[in-house]
């Protein structure tokens, strides 16, 4: 992840780290192919809209979505997961604008899709978990 990030209002380094923990480790399971590693880093309660469209409520729709689609139409596409901004919306609560740039299995860029993500991840009594999030399929930015 790159070391320039915006960050408004009061994070703390502990959220930071925090924050930043739960987007390495979705980048992760995205990259491995892992469905529940992915939809760990969501609140059971969370609502999270896909790159393409679909919303999806709650920690088990998430699983039984990624699941078969890491291992199905995205088998083949990785992505490196940079944060940009973090937002301190309210207490507890950061919201985390990301940018998640194509690659290779072994992290190398690619030509392929983009996405702009926002997150909101809030502080849980398992820990910092993604509460609601946009994946938005963008363009690459022009060089």
């Amino acid at each position: 992840m790159t070391n320039e990030v915006l960050v408004v209002g009061a994070v703390s380094q502990q959220t930071r780290e925090a924050v930043s923990g739960v987007v390495k480790a979705l980048e992760q399971a995205f990259n491995a192919k892992d469905g529940t590693a992915l939809s760990e880093q969501f609140a059971v309660d969370a609502s999270w809209s896909n790159a393409m469209g679909t919303r999806l409520d709650g920690r088990t729709a998430i699983a039984e979505f990624s699941g078969p689609a890491l291992k199905g139409f995205l088998r083949d596409s990785y992505a490196r997961y940079d944060i940009t901004k973090l937002l301190a919306v309210a207490p507890g609560v950061i919201a985390v604008n990301v940018v998640q740039t194509p690659t290779d299995a072994a992290g190398g860029p690619v030509e392929g899709p983009w996405g702009s993500t926002l997150y909101v991840v809030a502080e849980r009594p398992d820990g910092w978990k993604i509460v609601a999030g946009q994946n938005t399929a963008v363009s690459a930015p022009a060089a």
